[in-house]
């Protein structure tokens, strides 16, 4: 699901700006892994997801995720609301 009116939309690194933005907030493993992996398959290589996630398992499932699939993590922080992910589609 892409939303951009997030509880934590306008939270940005001042490097990298997200091309799509996929809220996971209040959904549980395995949904934001799944709703990542269809909205990267969305982009094209080079451009960025930003992925918000509550569930406690999210950074350790979308870091193995990337692992897998070869994309690259470039940013993880934590908010008042969850995390925070910046997802580079390298392939």
């Amino acid at each position: 699901m892409v939303d951009s009116s997030s509880p934590l939309n306008g939270v940005r690194g001042k490097a990298e700006q997200a091309h799509r933005i996929v809220d996971c907030i209040g959904l549980y493993c395995p949904v934001p892994v799944l709703n990542t992996r269809q909205e990267m398959d969305k982009l094209a290589v080079g451009e960025i997801l930003e992925v918000l996630a509550d569930d406690p398992a999210a950074e350790e499932d979308l870091k193995a995720w990337a692992k897998r699939s070869g994309q690259r993590i470039l940013e993880t922080e934590t908010t008042g609301e969850g995390m925070r992910f910046l997802i580079k589609k390298q392939k």
